[in-house]
């Protein structure tokens, strides 16, 4: 096996190895209870879920203004322009992760939406915004 894997006592006194290990992609978990958690680097993990995840985001012009909407997610925003929708929208996925993250998650029909919460919350605006650009 190739993973480095660490107890939690390990990886406490071994913390920068850990963090260095995900940073350069090398495969790292710490294991508690039966349970492994794998430390992985946040700008890898956003680009792998922007690449697995497509926003397939809907984008109509209707009554002199846009509308956005994520088909299968109960996610919509609208605005005068299509700035003004786009930057609605990365207001309406920050209000989603939130209402994910407090208890949505546990609703059998928002539990696989794990990954989209990941991509939302470790997400600057502006890549989010290019996320839902790429339809």
């Amino acid at each position: 096996m190739t993973t480095t894997v660490y107890s939690v006592s390990e990886a406490r006194r071994k913390f920068k190895d850990v963090l260095d290990a995900a940073v350069e992609g090398r495969p790292v978990t710490v294991t508690r209870d039966h349970r492994q958690v794998a430390a992985v680097d946040a700008d890898r993990l956003t680009s792998f879920l922007t690449r697995l995840i497509p926003a397939n985001a809907r984008l109509v012009a209707e009554g002199g203004g846009w509308s956005i909407m994520l088909p299968g997610l109960p996610i919509a925003a609208d605005g005068a322009t299509l700035e003004e929708a786009v930057d609605e929208m990365v207001d309406a996925l920050r209000d989603y992760a939130k209402a994910w993250t407090d208890g949505l998650r546990l609703a059998p029909n928002h539990t696989e939406n794990w990954g989209l919460v990941q991509l939302i919350e470790l997400s600057p605006d502006e890549e989010l915004k290019g996320w839902l650009r790429r339809t």
